[in-house]
């Protein structure tokens, strides 16, 4: 347990005079819809957050991109100071399937201590905490502890196609020491984390034809070729039964984990019969000496998504397709790169069954920031100050997040500081996030603020 400072204990007590005033705002947030897919709300709600930022005395302003536009807001307090970039994301998912809401999506309900709404936990929840953090920092003492940046994307529902160009465009603009993004979930025991990096992700279709149509497998099976056996042969070429990915030059360059990223992962409480159990299975996928964590972190994978081709109707129909498709992808760790994975992948399927079509889709590159890197230590502190228990480290997240502008483009540490509950439902029906959980993700930001601006500018060059 840490002692509070005293300027940030006022914080926390005007964050717990305002709880309920906080609560009914971030409602009211929310009820406005955002859907990128559908490019529904997304004008409005950019347009609202500039009015938010401007309230809390910073320079802000949308800025057009290609297609959604970003939300930028900026407040210097000294040259001394530090300056933190906090990312989020203002688009949400579409609601879709409505019937399966138990309260309409875009009219928050509060329900057994939870807030009900699509966005409230994927991401408007928690940039709208950040927010409130910055508010409460000013209402108390009239100014911020450090210089902050606040960047609010409007496409991370749809892959975040544009924000690369955005940041190379804008990079003395985006010019921090650090960036925090509050996105995701604790873990499933409520207990706070820290997440280092992110796996990338790239992804592609195998598109096998044979015949100009589907014949009888009767009067042509063993003369024609069966479009989904040639993809089944191929896919079988690159995944052994025990697990290791054989696409040849993928995990050459792949980075072991660390002394400190091992020792961390080591310190990472999993239930394995609990997780085996609520998904039904009785056993994990190969290779199986292989740890839980060290699956999710350090390691690429192949996904087949989808396996496409003939008949699925009911009955059986003596059918031999002439054209099947597979839709797959494999996540990346450091320092595979989109580019590198998928020319490996062309390469394997020219090399074992030329006539099947490759086609290249969408990438992301992974993101690691060192887990010993310096920034680690007020954030890990202001954790303890916010909730009073030690985080968990993470060095990498088993998803994808559009890290790497900040860590290869602009160069500079970045750090994952969930406020959600595990059980948030993003992305599904029902999404809710806790009460307690937005209100502890507000004490948090406020922490992290505070914390922050202790440093000098000699710590902060060293820490950079």
């Amino acid at each position: 347990m840490s002692t509070i400072d005293e300027r940030l204990q006022r914080v926390f007590d005007h964050v717990e005079a305002n709880r309920d005033s906080f609560i009914t705002r971030v409602m009211d947030y929310v009820r406005h819809p955002s859907i990128s897919a559908h490019n529904v709300g997304i004008g409005e709600v950019a347009a609202m957050l500039v009015d938010i930022l401007k309230g809390l005395g910073m320079e802000a302003e949308t800025v057009a991109t290609k297609n959604h536009p970003m939300v930028l807001g900026r407040r210097d307090v000294s040259p001394d100071k530090p300056t933190v970039l906090l990312y989020g994301h203002y688009d949400v998912q579409p609601p879709d399937p409505l019937e399966l809401w138990d309260s309409p999506p875009f009219e928050p309900t509060i329900r057994n201590g939870r807030i009900y709404a699509r966005g409230i936990g994927d991401n408007k929840g928690q940039h709208f905490a950040q927010l409130l953090a910055l508010e409460s920092h000013l209402a108390v003492h009239g100014e911020l502890p450090c210089n902050v940046i606040f960047l609010l994307e409007g496409e991370e529902e749809i892959g975040s196609p544009q924000i690369a160009d955005f940041v190379r465009e804008h990079a003395d603009r985006l010019k921090a020491d650090l960036v925090i993004t509050s996105d995701g979930t604790l873990h499933e025991s409520g207990a706070p984390v820290i997440h280092f990096g992110v796996r990338g992700i790239a992804t592609f279709e195998l598109r096998a034809k044979t015949a100009n149509r589907d014949v009888h497998s009767g009067n042509f099976g063993g003369v024609v070729p069966n479009a989904i056996w040639k993809l089944v042969n191929l896919l079988a070429t690159m995944k052994t039964p025990q697990g290791e990915i054989t696409i040849e030059g993928i995990n050459e360059p792949v980075i072991a984990a660390t002394n400190y990223e091992s020792d961390a992962v080591a310190n990472l409480p999993v239930d394995i019969e609990g997780v085996k159990a609520k998904l039904g299975l009785a056993a994990f996928d190969e290779p199986r000496e292989r740890g839980y964590y060290e699956r999710l972190m350090f390691h690429p994978t192949l996904t087949i998504n989808g396996l496409h081709g003939g008949y699925g109707g009911p009955g059986s129909k003596t059918v031999l397709p002439c054209e099947a498709f597979a839709k797959c992808d494999i996540r990346l760790v450091e320092p595979l790169t989109p580019d590198y994975v998928l020319d490996k992948v062309a390469a394997h399927v020219e090399r074992h069954a030329p006539d099947v079509e490759f086609v290249p889709g969408h990438g992301m590159l992974p993101s690691k920031t060192p887990i010993d890197q310096p920034f680690a230590t007020p954030i890990r502190k202001a954790i303890v100050d916010a909730r009073g228990t030690e985080p968990l480290l993470y060095p990498s997240a088993g998803g994808s997040l559009p890290d790497y502008v900040f860590t290869k483009i602009l160069g500079i540490p970045s750090f994952v500081v969930p406020y959600a509950n595990a059980d948030e439902a993003n992305h599904a029906p029902n999404e809710n996030l806790e009460i307690v959980r937005f209100i502890d993700g507000i004490r948090t930001g406020s922490a992290l603020l505070h914390q922050l601006g202790q440093l000098s500018r000699e710590s902060v060059a060293r820490a950079t």
